[in-house]
């Protein structure tokens, strides 16, 4: 762990879903770039990763994806920002997989544009080193978690299943949208393809190594109109 510091790994940011269940609520822009308290989602999300001292961050952009371009390109200060463009939808995985070329590290932070779980980073990294996973993913309790990964972990925290929005009733372990990735990761998805992290890639390669970290940190996701005003109430509330 001593020899693996925060502002060596990359951080590849996922913004380039299409927020199909956000159409005539915000219509101009990608979901991530929604406003809030006056700045995107997607800068409130940044500089929560760069307090953990992470610089180079790989936007993986596809619908109106000029939008971040525009924003971002001009950024580059103490924190530099890389901009990995899908000339047609390629899905969590296969945008990824797009942006293999910028990718340095050896270990990769991935988060989702659109959900914000503040966790403490720097100690989910030390558990992907502990555990020396393939791969981590942050899990948080969630009521009915239709929407999201459902997750079963054994007594070692080893992720022994996972499930993609399946019908579930009562507190179940989501999927947070954060993860750790070993490089090596990069060599599981398919170059070219449109593929999901949650459905074509997480299932079949548990056995490689997955580990879950759980916290009970709130999970905000704005990817409908009902949770996008949750997700404005708190942050207002706390002031990000």
């Amino acid at each position: 762990m001593r020899d693996i510091r925060t502002q060596d790994i990359d951080v590849v940011v996922l913004c380039g879903g299409l927020g199909t269940r956000l159409h005539g609520v915000v219509d101009d822009r990608p979901k991530p770039m929604i406003e809030i308290n006056g700045k995107p989602f997607l800068d409130i999300l940044i500089k929560y990763i760069a307090h953990y001292n992470f610089i180079r961050f790989i936007l993986c952009t596809g619908y109106k994806g000029d939008f971040i371009r525009r924003y971002y390109e001009n950024k580059n200060g103490r924190l530099k920002f890389f901009i990995s463009e899908e000339k047609e939808s390629l899905g969590t995985a296969g945008a990824i997989k797009n942006a293999e070329g910028f990718i340095k590290s050896d270990i990769l932070l991935v988060v989702n544009g659109d959900s914000l779980c503040e966790i403490d980073v720097k100690d989910f990294l030390k558990f992907h080193v502990r555990k020396r996973a393939f791969i981590s993913i942050v899990l948080t309790s969630i009521e009915n978690p239709g929407d999201f990964g459902v997750v079963r972990l054994n007594r070692d925290q080893k992720i022994i299943s996972y499930s993609e929005k399946v019908p579930i009733s009562g507190n179940s372990l989501a999927n947070a949208g954060i993860y750790f990735f070993n490089r090596k990761m990069l060599e599981e998805i398919p170059s070219g393809e449109k593929l999901s992290l949650e459905y074509d890639i997480f299932p079949r390669i548990l056995d490689k190594g997955a580990y879950g970290y759980v916290t009970q940190k709130v999970l905000l996701d704005i990817g409908t109109p009902n949770r996008l005003e949750i997700a404005k109430d708190y942050l207002r509330e706390t002031k990000r």
